[in-house]
């Protein structure tokens, strides 16, 4: 249609209301929308958000606005020089970004169309951006399409930016320049931003998806008696005990939906723990944050029975679960071994303990060990000291009073260390709370007292301090980031976890552990493994200690064909660490037919006992594999699998 038609057709339906059938679907769609919501026809520019509601906007789509960073860049080299420009904006059409060419952007705040500007068909009627949000499709709106006069000297072309797996539009992106330069091409160009950032907003979510599923494994025996919901930020469920799902439709019908917890949408991560204290009560939200941005969050419902709620119901719970005990931490090795006698004296002392060690290597289950033995009628109160937004740490451990902040409960909320009164506080990652908290820590600790967010009113508590840590908090302290007299306090006493590869034929031991319970939950037959794969995982310097042991057992499980496992089935960089062993064949058939009787005589007189045969032959155990498996004896005896036969 010519612009002289389109131009006559706008100026019926201005006058009269007359739709002239040669007039685009979605542009006159979009004219009826214009006029319910009242636009008036010479409204010369839209209105812009004011600063602080910018900056939220900002904030509030980040994620969106870093996945989408890299097609702006390019749109800022592809349109330099073009006098056109891009534009990023929210689902509402409020513009986040722009970029290109600086004459396009000069003349297109003189109708707002720049940062904060909000272009939804309510606020300025018929254009590309507001149209592509009304019709959730691409859209290209020129010149005297546009509902008012005053904004008729641009053309524009705009694609809605969709969310991977739930298809809500994340924003939309534009390209605009004069009506002067319209061009066609310009709506496949927005086309193909849009499906870019789509990608990348997939590509992230599903990392993030990750590292939320990798940090809740890493913590799940905080919440071995609990049941669990680890969601993404957009509330879509990441993990979920089937009795958690259950529980939540339960207490709240309808708060569940679609695999999503819909309630979340809007809702900044800061106001979660509220949030959920309101809609579900009897559990907390511990915010999982990386590199200062909050990816998603662990809803736990306390108690172990989450279909209990109210204190003494929970009570009555913690009862009746089986406290965990040292002797339920595996492992016989010298280390570890020695790492369980010192901190069952620990914890008979009752003095606050510092367990000191890498990443997964087992601190929170000597936590809870200790908790067993000194508090055998209070709860165990795990706190994630880094999982936490700075400014929520005060009012997550100390609580807080009536009206303390912002979307704070209107009755107030006690934290954790009155939950944990009578019982035991483990605060993880301690060197991760801020200095202004520490001080606040510190009096808690000496006086017994606990003072709300916002209240004079002290509260007595009788507490049990358990801290892990995977920093040198001596360094911390010397660096100034760590209070020196409360490094003193909870350091009382101190224990090292060793890490797994200091650990010997205890990795065996958890291998065995790992995979038959993998394989229960596969409903397959246990994994064994080669003596040459044997030797290569006990040689492994394993970074990511327990963690990663079990990870390797859990991909094992699901992937292996067979059952067994070789070297050749080990990932890369445990084949990299590789040194075969010399092979048997060197040996002369006499030799061989020596060392075959020698070890099935040890064997046997050690009652199948390949520990106490390999220390009868003077070699290591993991030898002792190996060359069962080459000689392949014939009395029945054979290399031992992680089947615990």
């Amino acid at each position: 249609m010519k612009t002289r038609d389109v131009q006559l057709a706008w100026e019926d339906f201005h006058r009269d209301g007359t739709v002239s059938a040669l007039v685009r679907p979605a542009v006159s769609a979009s004219w009826q929308r214009s006029r319910e919501h009242r636009i008036s026809v010479t409204k010369p520019e839209t209105t812009v958000v004011t600063e602080a509601d910018f900056y939220r906007r900002r904030q509030q789509h980040r994620i969106f606005l870093h996945a989408a960073r890299p097609a702006m860049e390019k749109a800022r080299e592809f349109l330099a020089g073009a006098n056109s420009m891009a534009i990023l904006t929210d689902p509402t059409g409020t513009v986040l970004e722009t970029v290109g060419d600086a004459r396009a952007m000069d003349l297109g705040s003189s109708v707002k169309l720049q940062r904060g500007g909000r272009w939804g068909e309510a606020k300025i009627g018929t254009n590309a951006i507001g149209t592509a949000i009304a019709a959730m499709a691409p859209v290209q709106i020129h010149a005297v399409e546009r509902f008012c006069s005053e904004v008729q000297k641009w053309t524009c072309a705009a694609a809605p930016v969709r969310h991977p797996s739930s298809d809500e539009i994340l924003g939309v992106i534009d390209i605009s320049g004069p009506a002067g330069l319209f061009n066609p091409q310009s709506l496949a160009y927005a086309v193909a931003m849009a499906h870019q950032i789509e990608g990348l907003v997939g590509r992230r979510i599903d990392a993030e998806h990750d590292r939320v599923l990798r940090h809740f494994l890493d913590r799940r025996a905080l919440w071995l008696a609990e049941e669990v919901v680890a969601f993404g930020r957009s509330g879509v469920l990441i993990y979920s005990t089937e009795k958690a799902r259950r529980e939540i439709e339960r207490r709240n019908p309808g708060l569940l939906a679609d695999g999503r917890l819909a309630c979340l949408k809007d809702i900044e991560p800061a106001l979660w723990p509220a949030h959920f204290e309101t809609l579900l009560q009897g559990v907390s939200v511990e915010v999982v944050v990386e590199e200062g941005m909050e990816l998603s969050g662990v809803l736990v419902f306390h108690g172990g029975r989450a279909g209990r709620v109210g204190r003494s119901s929970l009570k009555d719970a913690r009862d009746s679960i089986e406290r965990p005990s040292f002797d339920a931490i595996l492992g016989n090795s010298p280390v570890m071994r020695e790492a369980r006698d010192r901190a069952r004296r620990m914890a008979e002392s009752g003095a606050p303990v510092l367990l000191e060690g890498e990443t997964s290597v087992g601190k929170v289950l000597f936590a809870r060990a200790i908790h067993g033995v000194c508090a055998p009628t209070g709860p165990f109160i795990p706190v994630n000291c880094g999982g936490l937004p700075r400014d929520l740490v005060a009012s997550e451990i100390f609580g807080y009073s009536k009206g303390a902040f912002t979307g704070a409960d209107a009755a107030g909320r006690p934290g954790k260390l009155e939950a944990a009164n009578g019982g035991l506080l483990c605060l993880d990652e301690i060197g991760e709370m801020p200095l202004e908290q520490q001080s606040y820590l510190l009096r808690v600790l000496e006086d017994g007292v606990v003072y709300r967010v916002g209240s004079h009113e002290g509260r007595k508590v009788d507490v049990r301090l358990v801290s892990m840590t995977n920093r040198d908090l001596s360094e911390e302290v010397t660096a100034g980031r760590f209070r020196r007299d409360l490094y003193y306090r909870i350091a009382t006493l101190r224990l090292r976890v060793p890490p797994l590869r200091e650990r010997g034929d205890d990795i065996i031991a958890l291998l065995e552990r790992f995979g038959l319970s993998a394989a229960k939950r596969a409903q397959r037959e246990p994994l064994r493994f080669t003596a040459a794969a044997l030797d290569t995982l006990l040689a492994y310097h394993w970074p990511g200690n327990v963690r990663e042991l079990r990870n390797l057992v859990e991909v094992a499980v699901l992937m292996s064909l067979c059952g067994i496992i070789g070297i050749d089935d080990l990932p890369a960089e445990f084949q990299a660490t590789t040194t075969r062993p010399s092979s048997a064949a060197a040996c002369s058939t006499d030799l061989r037919s020596l060392e075959q009787v020698a070890i099935a005589a040890a064997v046997h007189a050690c009652g199948g006992n390949y520990t106490k045969a390999a220390k009868r032959l003077g070699i290591a155990r993991s030898t002792l594999y190996m060359q069962v498996a080459a000689f392949d004896l014939a009395d029945g005896a054979r290399a031992r699998d992680v089947s615990g036969s």
